[in-house]
């Protein structure tokens, strides 16, 4: 009897791979982890509740003598930054450094600079997600958006953008020292950043050495930015200067958040 023998061709297809596909694959991996880790999330709400119930509760009888100042509406921007300023998946990136699994990513097709912006990707999901509550705070306690629905997206979108910019900042230092301590004091970088502008009074009340000091501080520009959209209206200047202030932060977190990242990956 003749065998009739057929052969099949099986064809194996690598998996697609490009620079956004492993940006995507960062960041649905560091979603799954914060996910995991939804406690870490708590900190992050109760420091800007905290802050604004204390700064509001102590200085509203003393604002009210400032003429046409609302101070919730005031202080409402500085508990959004308080919010998302310093959430970022750089502590896993420690972890992955210590436990070899950085060293191992590393030695895969993946594109180096995806590392970092899918874990940025993941970081701004976070970032709106806390920017929510604290606008909801604001409206229990009576602030209203002359802008509307559009304004508060925009609120939304400017603090965001904000949070992203300054992740590059324990991002670099993650990278570069793989030191759990070093990044969690990464944080002490946004004080200066924050109590040296318009923190708890308008800019023409400080004293003239402050007033300076504020005059080169890009978070007076993104409060200003961000106060103009609650009582002010489309102040398309004061949102520029905002915009441009928080990219000029950019140049400078991103570029050393990549830096380390580079020097990080050349090491094995």
């Amino acid at each position: 009897m003749a065998l009739a023998s057929s052969t099949r061709e099986i064809t194996i297809r690598a998996r697609k791979a490009g620079f956004f596909r492993d940006i995507f694959a960062v960041a649905r991996r560091a979603v799954r982890s914060m996910l995991r880790d939804l406690e870490t999330v708590i900190p992050a709400l109760f420091i800007p509740v905290f802050m604004f119930v204390v700064t509001v509760g102590a200085l509203q009888d003393f604002a009210e003598n400032i003429p046409g100042l609302d101070y919730r509406a005031f202080q409402l921007p500085v508990a959004v930054l308080f919010a998302v300023t310093g959430v970022s998946r750089a502590i896993t990136v420690v972890t992955d450094i210590q436990s070899g699994y950085f060293d191992r990513l590393v030695i895969t097709p993946v594109n180096r600079v995806a590392l970092l912006l899918g874990l940025m990707m993941a970081d701004f999901v976070l970032i709106i997600a806390l920017t929510i509550p604290v606008v909801i705070m604001g409206f229990i306690v009576g602030v209203y958006f002359v802008t509307g629905v559009l304004g508060i997206l925009a609120f939304m979108l400017i603090a965001g953008l904000w949070g992203l910019i300054f992740n590059g900042f324990p991002y670099a230092i993650a990278f570069k020292t793989g030191n759990v301590a070093a990044v969690n004091l990464s944080f002490l970088l946004f004080f200066p950043f924050l109590f040296l502008t318009t923190l708890f009074i308008p800019q023409e009340q400080m004293t003239p050495w402050m007033s300076m000091a504020a005059d080169y501080n890009p978070v007076t520009y993104i409060l200003a930015a961000e106060r103009s959209l609650i009582t002010e209206g489309w102040q398309l200047t004061t949102i520029r200067n905002g915009v441009v202030a928080t990219l000029g932060v950019g140049v400078v977190s991103l570029g050393l958040a990549l830096a380390a990242l580079r020097g990080r990956a050349t090491r094995k």
